[in-house]
């Protein structure tokens, strides 16, 4: 695969790839997001994490609401060049819009969805919902 096509946008249906966020530190997952090339470009230009919002049809520069951006410590591209992970510092100590440090807070247990952390901020402060 040449250079020129890593990330692969062009094959990918809408132009969108997924993007894993990454603790750089300790390597917990924050969130999943997607990137389109002009997303992803930005990124790099940057050193600051921006993706696509699908529900706003537009970029979506992390953290320009709430404060809690991402640095951008390292990009990686899987093996196919249709997955991207980025390794972050998370800025203001969250990850979620819903208030969480990482997306991924709720567990599977006993047949109930289970809350299994406590929430950094309240989204109605920063988003005012």
């Amino acid at each position: 695969m040449s250079e020129a096509r890593i990330p692969d946008f062009e094959s990918a249906a809408g132009g969108l790839l997924p993007a894993v966020a990454q603790d750089a530190e300790t390597g917990d997952v924050l969130m999943l997001a997607y990137m389109n090339a002009e997303a992803f470009a930005e990124t790099e230009r940057s050193g600051r994490a921006v993706y696509f919002s699908r529900s706003r049809n537009s970029l979506w520069r992390k953290g320009e609401q709430s404060g809690h951006i991402q640095h951008v410590r390292e990009i990686l591209v899987d093996c196919d060049a249709d997955a991207i992970l980025l390794k972050v510092e998370q800025i203001g100590g969250a990850a979620c819009h819903a208030g969480f440090r990482s997306c991924f807070h709720r567990q599977r247990r006993d047949d109930k969805w289970i809350t299994v952390a406590e929430p950094v901020f309240d989204p109605k402060d920063a988003y005012g919902k």
